[in-house]
């Protein structure tokens, strides 16, 4: 395993760090599905065993903070640096904070994270920080050993982020980068911004929820096969990002154990500085087709659920992606059997807007809904 120091509070972390938001599902004697526990355990302690000390969750990623815990149980807590977050958009008053605080760590069966981020900051939720002082409540449970560092996560414009990073003396902060979203939100401009700061920098949506590993298109598996250069799309994306030396963690969300154990080989040997011309060139070349082929830049992050309607949004947005990256009369029978079948369809959608406040992208859902189902359901 590849380790780094981290900036300013000088402690040794893997480069990869373990995302806990997409862990494995199964389904339970009622048909729903489910986290699959055991495995999701089985995961955590391979990557352990395998150097990775980096672990990340958040109050709002279901049966995580909780299977994360059981999973540490027996020692490997002090093996490990732990991090989740709170969530800014739950807190009406400031004791929402110290009680979302106290839920988390009782999940984890931890006394303390070592990164405490507050979760998903946007211009909405950064007025609320302001209004309730939880920059303040940060400090506070830094003194009383709740948390270790102070962080955040962001989802905003890099203006926003100069503010934010300059408006306090953050640990680390976490951002959304790949390469084929430079200059999204943050973006390679906030990368740089924070480490000039001496601020670590942890990435998340290195494959923008999957998007760039998955059912990759034809044309840009031949790209990338032209290049002489013999990767999986997956490893592409995670050296692009590793080329940065300002890049501290970069985060992947695996979901099954041959994903987990492709990620610790990459990581063995994906260093900073180390792009040559002919892949430089290449991910340029690749990112040309992707920006024509991308409708929605969704992640499937699910911020945007529960919908009151039952419409699975992530869900047919990402089905609306696929169709253009794959065959589409595949996807539209999907569409059709499973979706339409089950109504969580577009078509349910009430226009409630309550998934486009959520949505950390900024992505107009409603209108997307409704591109996206007059094409999947056409002949």
């Amino acid at each position: 395993m590849q380790y780094t120091i981290f900036p300013k509070i000088n402690i040794k972390v893997s480069r990869f760090g373990m995302g806990c938001m997409r862990f494995p599902k199964k389904t339970n004697e009622t048909g729903k599905s489910i986290t699959d526990e055991q495995e999701s355990i089985k995961m955590i302690q391979y990557a352990i065993e395998n150097g990775v000390n980096y672990f990340d969750t958040a109050y709002v990623y279901k049966d995580s903070e909780a299977t994360v815990g059981k999973a540490l149980n027996g020692g490997l807590r002090e093996k490990i640096f732990l991090a989740t977050k709170c969530p800014v958009d739950k807190v009406n008053k400031r004791e929402d904070f110290d009680t979302l605080l106290d839920e988390s760590l009782k999940r984890l069966q931890t006394g303390y994270v070592d990164f405490y981020l507050l979760h998903g900051i946007n211009k909405n939720c950064w007025e609320n920080i302001k209004k309730f002082k939880l920059l303040d409540k940060l400090d506070n449970a830094k003194k009383e050993g709740k948390i270790t560092y102070k962080t955040f996560s962001f989802h905003d414009d890099p203006e926003l982020f100069k503010e934010i990073i300059d408006s306090n003396s953050w640990d680390m902060c976490q951002i959304q980068l790949n390469y084929i979203g430079e200059r999204f939100q943050a973006g390679v401009e906030g990368l740089k911004y924070a480490a000039s700061k001496g601020i670590g920098v942890v990435i998340m949506e290195p494959l923008l929820g999957g998007l760039l590993a998955e059912n990759v298109p034809p044309d840009i598996v031949e790209k990338w096969s032209s290049s002489g250069i013999k990767r999986t799309p997956a490893e592409w994306a995670f050296r692009w990002l590793a080329n940065f030396p300002e890049v501290t963690i970069i985060l992947s969300g695996v979901s099954t154990m041959e994903q987990l154990k492709e990620n610790i080989k990459i990581f063995e040997k994906a260093f900073p500085n180390s792009m040559t011309e002919n892949e430089a060139r290449t991910f340029k070349e690749v990112k040309k087709l992707y920006d024509k082929k991308l409708k929605i830049k969704c992640t499937g992050c699910s911020y945007c659920m529960p919908c009151p309607s039952g419409v699975d949004i992530p869900g047919v947005l990402w089905q609306y992606n696929s169709a253009f990256r794959s065959d589409p009369e595949i996807l539209k029978e999907g569409y059709e059997s499973w979706f339409c079948y089950n109504k969580m369809d577009a078509s349910q959608c009430i226009e409630c807007g309550q998934c486009e406040e959520k949505c950390p992208q900024h992505i107009a859902i409603m209108d997307e809904l409704k591109t996206a189902h007059e094409y999947l359901k056409s002949k």
